[in-house]
């Protein structure tokens, strides 16, 4: 059985929103199974045309780039709906492939996970 990553993104500020996903690269090509869980700011990653907004020079992947990987790689990315309205955000703001999920999912991914990452 997979070892299972889970990475709680709270931030759309750089030097907190690429971190979760250089780490989930290196677990996706351990054979890892990675969900990634975002909330608050974080959110801002998983919308529409958000990833293009947020760069960080010298990285080895734009966001963009980083979650084509996460797409090919079978990692789960799933939004937080408690923090929808807190974001200004809705379901059909999100990008392709994103899944919903409240608390208890993070809570009951994390209980079952090997490793568990906070980026916020």
């Amino acid at each position: 059985m997979a070892k299972k990553m889970w990475v709680f993104c709270g931030s759309d500020e750089p030097t907190k929103a690429f971190p979760p996903f250089m780490l989930a690269s290196g677990a996706i090509s351990l054979d890892m199974e990675v969900s990634l869980f975002f909330t608050m700011k974080g959110l801002n990653i998983v919308r529409k045309g958000g990833a293009e907004k947020i760069s960080l020079p010298g990285a080895p992947k734009t966001l963009p780039e980083f979650i084509q990987v996460m797409r090919q790689g079978g990692a789960k990315m799933i939004a937080c709906s408690a923090a929808f309205p807190i974001a200004g955000i809705k379901e059909e703001d999100l990008i392709d492939g994103v899944e919903c999920g409240g608390v208890a999912t993070f809570v009951m991914g994390a209980e079952e996970a090997d490793v568990v990452l906070t980026f916020a």
